[in-house]
């Protein structure tokens, strides 16, 4: 009589690819969370009335900016913890991607600071489409060591950096998370 052996699949015995350092991680993750919840406590200051009803309420172009900024963040922290190259890798990828170009488009036309012109802070959008660009490209070529270092150089310029710098004081997010 023979033994019956259940055996796995070698794809589910590996560990997840993680494309960051471990420091890079704890970064991305206590850096994406505070953003995101300062975000979120803005947010919700602004809807009880605890914040200034500023002009910016009414202003289209922050509404869809934070329309989409706010999932491209969690959705880029899922992005780089799971695991890559995976059909739900790219799916979820496309979909972030699609948020980041929105939110560059829309941050166009947010100008309250500056008299209605561009500020420093405006240098992030045709960074962002250089990213999307490079790293849409990198993939589809099979560079996938290009395509990890486009997407990390997107995320955490375009979404942290960027996301930190729209809390200095007199900001918007500023103004309506401590306002």
């Amino acid at each position: 009589m023979e033994a019956f052996v259940l055996t796995m699949p070698a794809p589910a015995l590996r560990r997840p690819d993680f494309s960051l350092s471990p420091l890079a991680r704890n970064v991305l993750l206590i850096a994406g969370s505070a953003l995101a919840a300062a975000s979120v406590i803005a947010l919700i200051r602004l809807a009880l009335g605890l914040a200034p009803a500023t002009a910016a309420v009414r202003d289209v172009a922050i509404l869809v900016h934070l329309g989409t900024v706010l999932p491209a963040l969690p959705l880029g922290m899922v992005l780089f913890l799971a695991r890559k190259g995976t059909r739900s890798h790219k799916a979820l990828g496309w979909i972030w991607m699609a948020l980041m170009a929105v939110t560059a488009v829309a941050a166009l036309f947010i100008r309250e600071l500056n008299g209605g012109s561009f500020s420093l802070i405006h240098l992030f959008v045709p960074l962002t489409f250089f990213g999307i660009v490079r790293g849409v490209s990198a993939a589809r070529q099979g560079r996938i060591a290009a395509h990890r270092r486009s997407m990390i150089g997107l995320f955490f310029g375009a979404l942290l950096v960027a996301g930190i710098l729209s809390f200095l004081p007199g900001r918007v997010m500023w103004v309506w998370l401590t306002g």
